[in-house]
């Protein structure tokens, strides 16, 4: 079958994956099922064609991409106003990365193994629900939480220190937004936990088992902000009691 003209489709779709084979092959196929597809291999490439991703009507992203993760392609294309309803497209199908992609804003997580026609019915949906889905005003864009170096949106989840996404697990960033929602107050361990999970949860040996989650949750928090920031210190741990968020110097004490 001829390949479907971008130019007069009603079906035009975006690929990004840095995998050579899989990209022409996925592309073959799609186009087979009438839609038109142009491939990109990373991110920094699909972000210079800023046309077509406004002009297409979804894009599909692989999760794992070079020098610019998929989630960073997908705040870079809604920091840029465009509004194409995007999904993921991974052989890393774990319900903490559908989490992350879904607050984020994608619309749908497919695992690459599911196949062609299951891929080409899924976009067939995302594409049709973007017809019926009104546009968001720009006016609507979300003002994220300053909080010092730190940068925290709620409407897709994600937090940046010093204008550099950390790459938090959703639940990492419940605890984070817990953190800086109370500022240089202490909060117990327990109500982390509770955060991490729900009021009550229990889990680990004993009934302070939660203790040791949550030191290890800290922990994985840290390394990650540590990992862009070596004198990262914002998160204060208290003997006996639990954590806090370091309150910004231009705050004061009050």
């Amino acid at each position: 079958m001829p390949s479907t003209s971008w130019e007069t489709s009603n079906n035009r779709v975006l690929l990004v994956d840095d995998d050579e084979l899989y990209l022409e092959t996925m592309m073959a196929e799609l186009e087979d099922r009438g839609f038109a597809v142009r491939g990109f291999p990373d991110g920094p490439s699909l972000l210079k064609q800023l046309d077509s991703a406004s002009e297409a009507d979804a894009l599909l992203l692989d999760w794992t991409l070079p020098s610019m993760s998929g989630i960073d392609v997908l705040s870079g294309v809604r920091d840029r106003g465009i509004d194409v309803p995007i999904a993921f497209l991974t052989g890393r199908a774990l319900v903490d990365y559908e989490h992350i992609a879904l607050n984020r804003g994608a619309v749908d997580f497919i695992d690459k193994l599911r196949g062609a026609d299951i891929i080409a019915q899924r976009l067939n949906r995302m594409v049709v629900g973007s017809r019926r889905r009104p546009a968001v005003a720009a006016a609507e864009r979300e003002t994220p939480l300053i909080c010092g170096p730190l940068t925290l949106w709620h409407r897709n989840p994600r937090i940046e220190w010093r204008g550099v996404d950390v790459g938090l697990t959703l639940t990492e960033y419940k605890v984070i937004s817990l953190l800086v929602a109370n500022a240089g107050k202490p909060l117990t361990y327990r109500a982390i936990y509770d955060t991490m999970h729900y009021a009550g949860f229990m889990a680990g040996y004993g009934s302070d088992g939660y203790l040791v989650n949550v030191r290890s949750a800290m922990k994985r928090i840290r390394k990650k902000f540590l990992a862009l920031d070596p004198v990262f210190a914002e998160v204060e741990n208290f003997a006996a009691v639990g954590y806090a968020w370091r309150r910004p110097d231009n705050q004061g004490a009050g």
